[in-house]
């Protein structure tokens, strides 16, 4: 039998034995927020959130053993119920279809929802399956398959509509379509049965870019990528930035009409772009314009600092893979590497300023005028994610005077309250903290007080669901958004899986509340 076609078969009997299985699962989005026994045995009795194995939307090898590893090494109960929880949650839940593109049977795909959404973000996407990167170890691993075809499917994506941000499911998979994200007016025009929404966000292409980066790194499969649409996206991608590089007014003054335009019918001020879709004037800086921010929020100011960051790093890494595929075009990885080299030149010149408190510091957002935005977003790409992203290192003196701002009042997001202190965002409403964000300081520290603390307030901000939500109130951990996050869900499990590595003896530590005997 042909490999090819042994191929098709396996992935269409796959296909109709999840489809048997998934008409007898509960649905997540109703079972993520219904308590389920057996409860944890420490003092916040959290749920059991895994749906059962034959539900599961993927199952792992790799993962389940993680588990199993760190079951010996956390030892507070209810740490590692939320890191059993989470850790899996993308593959459990959100694996939504994966197969063979139609003209070419080598080509895998798999289409990835962002959780309580049919839709797949190009961003949302490569975080959710981001954190695996951990347990793949070459090519053959089963959670590669799931690399490759989130890659080779997202690849599509930016190559037809590289302006726009979440997609429907690839015609493929015969599935529905998740409904319409909206009216839009927007230029260029794209198709809406293959769009979801189409909200330019730099971001996604830096979640290409570093998905493609860990697939490498993990397996050093360079042949992967030469064989499918990934330098075609690669081209779309660099198009459009360039054209996102394009300022406001020529060498003579002259309105420069923008490559992206975008206006829409919302109560929201952050849902539209001003200027009749255009947004803000930005000047002539090198910076790549970002008309919505990570959150899905319309900028202030478009010239968005932590995703010219994220630009900058993995342009530069990817160029990397680009050199070594006989079949790249000439020039492109050295046109890569330009870019990157120019992005952060152009950070440096705008994006540095001094802060509130008087110390240099990045700007969340400017617009190469003088106009700048001195706050921070829970969403990543964010300041306080710069190391992370492997921009800078932490010991980085400007990033250090960034991150005192961004984790203090002086941040007009920041949230302070007895469940949790911690970076929130303009998408929900002041006070109400992104647990994501907890994370991402406990990832960018190598303080233990810090980091103990900041476990704490995770371990008692679910609301004994046991998932971390993508918003809690400061005040109340009942007062939350979004349960189905898969994203933050997944990057707890990275982050317990850094400690792991970082600081182990942390893992050992007591996070169950401290009761006091008033007799």
């Amino acid at each position: 039998m042909p490999r090819s076609y042994a191929k098709s078969l396996f992935a269409a009997a796959a296909c109709l034995a999840a489809t048997s299985a998934a008409a007898s699962c509960p649905n997540y989005a109703d079972y993520s927020r219904t308590y389920h026994e057996p409860a944890s045995e420490g003092a916040f009795r959290l749920s059991s959130m895994r749906p059962e194995p034959a539900c599961r939307t993927f199952n792992s090898t790799g993962v389940e053993d993680a588990i199993q590893r760190l079951k010996g090494q956390i030892w507070d109960p209810d740490l590692f119920r939320l890191f059993e929880n989470t850790f899996p949650n993308t593959l459990d839940t959100a694996i939504k279809w994966r197969g063979v593109a139609a003209n070419n049977t080598e080509e895998e795909l798999c289409f990835v929802i962002t959780g309580d959404i049919n839709a797949m973000w190009v961003r949302d996407s490569a975080n959710q399956i981001a954190p695996y990167k951990a347990v793949m170890k070459s090519a053959s691993d089963d959670i590669a398959s799931v690399f490759r075809g989130v890659i080779n499917l997202q690849a599509r994506y930016l190559v037809v509509s590289p302006y726009c941000n979440a997609f429907h499911p690839p015609v493929e998979a015969n599935m529905p379509a998740g409904g319409s994200g909206g009216v839009y007016s927007v230029t260029p025009p794209y198709d809406r049965k293959f769009v979801f929404t189409c909200n330019f966000e730099l971001d996604d292409f830096g979640g290409f870019l570093q998905l493609s980066h860990d697939y490498y790194t993990a397996t050093g499969d360079v042949s992967f990528f030469g064989k499918f649409q990934w330098i075609y996206a690669i081209q779309s991608i660099m198009a459009a930035s360039e054209a996102m590089r394009q300022p406001s007014y020529g060498p003579g003054g002259e309105w420069l009409k923008p490559a992206y335009t975008f206006q829409s019918q919302t109560m929201s001020a952050f849902g539209t772009l001003g200027n009749n879709g255009m947004g803000n004037p930005i000047n002539d800086t090198g910076l790549i314009r970002s008309p919505f921010r990570p959150s899905d929020d319309s900028a202030t100011f478009d010239l968005l600092i932590p995703g010219n960051m994220m630009m900058a790093r993995y342009l530069n890494s990817t160029a990397d893979i680009m050199e070594r595929l006989p079949n790249a075009p000439k020039g492109l990885a050295q046109q890569m590497r330009d870019m990157a080299d120019e992005v952060r030149e152009a950070i440096k010149d705008y994006g540095i300023v001094t802060g509130p408190h008087g110390k240099r510091m990045y700007a969340y957002e400017v617009d190469g005028f003088g106009g700048r935005i001195l706050m921070d977003d829970a969403n990543i790409p964010s300041l306080l994610s710069a190391p992370f992203l492997g921009f800078l290192e932490k010991d980085d003196e400007i990033y250090k005077n960034t991150r005192e701002f961004v984790l203090s009042r002086k941040n007009p997001w920041y949230c302070s309250g007895p469940v949790i202190n911690t970076v929130g965002s303009p998408h929900i409403r002041p006070g109400a903290a992104w647990p994501m964000a907890a994370i991402m300081a406990i990832m960018t520290t190598d303080n233990d007080g810090e980091i103990i603390r900041s476990l704490k307030e995770l371990v008692q901000s679910t609301d004994g669901l046991g998932l971390i939500h993508e918003s809690v109130d400061s005040f109340s951990a009942s007062r939350w958004t979004r349960q189905w996050f898969t994203w933050a869900n997944g990057l707890f499990g990275q982050m317990i899986l850094d400690l792991e590595q970082r600081k182990p003896f942390l893992l050992q530590e007591s996070f169950q509340p401290i009761f006091i005997d008033k007799e």
